[in-house]
């Protein structure tokens, strides 16, 4: 179902998969990616708490840590991506290779056995600047392969981010 778009001031009712969202104006209509990738890092965070304290109270290797999580997301997002389905059969390689070497092997598997190591042997406040450096890597690889615009505020931004983990990890 599409959004409703109503004049400013109104609330924006948004139908998605994952529920129904109110947004108060176009405006935060538009910056809807913004609050989703907030969201993310909020429950990336406290997610990483709950894991961190999952492997230490539970003596669980960093292997055995990931195959519950992701279990557990396997069976989540199944039941949530259930009425897309249907495009399974209309992907092609290209794209599926994207996706299985990007987010299954780099990011899904040795990506998260290195951060499960980190969280089983290092303190929580110095693993999680560390990791969520990623966003870094991305925002270089975007300017570098895709040719996205190298603007003042990001680079600013990807400098401040380095600055701020440098001073949370080695303070």
């Amino acid at each position: 179902m599409a959004d409703e778009v109503l004049p400013k001031g109104k609330i924006i009712q948004s139908h998605s998969l994952s529920g129904t969202f109110l947004y108060p104006s176009p405006e935060f209509h538009a910056m809807k990616a913004e609050i989703f990738a907030l969201m993310t890092a909020i429950l990336w965070g406290v997610g990483s708490f709950f894991e961190k304290r999952g492997l230490h109270t539970g003596g669980i290797s960093p292997q055995v840590g990931i195959l519950i999580r992701t279990g557990t997301a396997v069976l989540a997002l199944a039941a949530l991506s259930y009425p897309y389905w249907h495009q399974l059969k209309g992907i092609e390689l290209r794209p599926l290779f994207y996706i299985v070497v990007g987010g299954g092997i780099l990011a899904g598997t040795l990506g998260m056995l290195c951060f499960y190591k980190a969280l089983s042997e290092g303190e929580l406040s110095r693993v999680l600047p560390i990791a969520f450096t990623s966003p870094i890597y991305g925002a270089l690889l975007g300017i570098v392969i895709l040719g996205e615009k190298a603007v003042p505020s990001k680079i600013v931004g990807i400098i401040l981010c380095l600055l701020g983990v440098a001073i949370l990890t080695y303070s």
